[in-house]
């Protein structure tokens, strides 16, 4: 799945380049990108379609890096389709807080991205005695804290995003986990599956009147 994600990512990337250039507005808006008006009109498949997309090769390239090395090991912890759900609903979630609280243009994997940094907290929650899982938590707690903290300093930084698919991540990691994980029974997973949800109308809902409110 985390070879298929980065052809797909690539691919739409090069789509781009020879189409405008994926750093043109136009372009990112014709392939997909989060556009708040246009979500309110109908094409609410933007919630999803921004991470595959990329403004500029150093944006590609920097979250190429990260999925390729965490999306190879979360994978090969949770499972190939886990991994995929994970990485659409984190998405999901991310640009779905991004259209509640962010005008701009968008597009990236990092609404996806930080839902898997994420991820790797949960993971260390529920297997406190696998080694491997412990050591991959450890060293991205760091590179979380310092990612929210720098993103609070960079106006060109989608923060609600970053936020919102970090939130994604932890919830759908529980959800998605067996329920013979330490401390996490079917009715806990069911729980955090609810609170995903809500959290997504609730976003959406926001999204929709602060966007119609300013349209019209």
């Amino acid at each position: 799945m985390t070879y298929g994600l980065l052809a797909v990512t690539i691919l739409m990337y090069l789509l781009m380049t020879f189409n405008g250039g994926s750093e043109n507005p136009w372009t990112l808006m014709i392939f997909g990108a989060k556009v708040n008006e246009y979500i309110v009109y109908g094409d609410w498949w933007r919630l999803i379609t921004p991470v595959f997309l990329h403004i500029g090769f150093t944006h590609l390239l920097f979250n190429g890096l990260v999925i390729y090395f965490l999306g190879i090991e979360l994978e090969m912890i949770i499972g190939h389709f886990r991994f995929l759900l994970l990485y659409l609903l984190s998405g999901l979630l991310g640009n779905a807080a991004s259209f509640a609280f962010n005008s701009s243009i968008s597009a990236g994997a990092s609404t996806a991205i930080f839902g898997m940094f994420a991820t790797t907290i949960v993971l260390g929650k529920l297997y406190p005695y696998h080694s491997k899982i412990q050591r991959l938590s450890r060293d991205y707690i760091a590179l979380i804290i310092i990612n929210v903290i720098s993103g609070f300093f960079n106006q060109s930084i989608d923060n609600a995003g970053h936020l919102g698919g970090m939130l994604g991540g932890y919830l759908i990691m529980y959800v998605l986990s067996s329920k013979n994980a330490i401390n996490n029974p079917t009715k806990k997973r069911m729980k955090y599956g609810l609170i995903y949800l809500l959290s997504l109308i609730i976003l959406i809902v926001i999204g929709y009147i602060r966007t119609t409110s300013f349209v019209f």
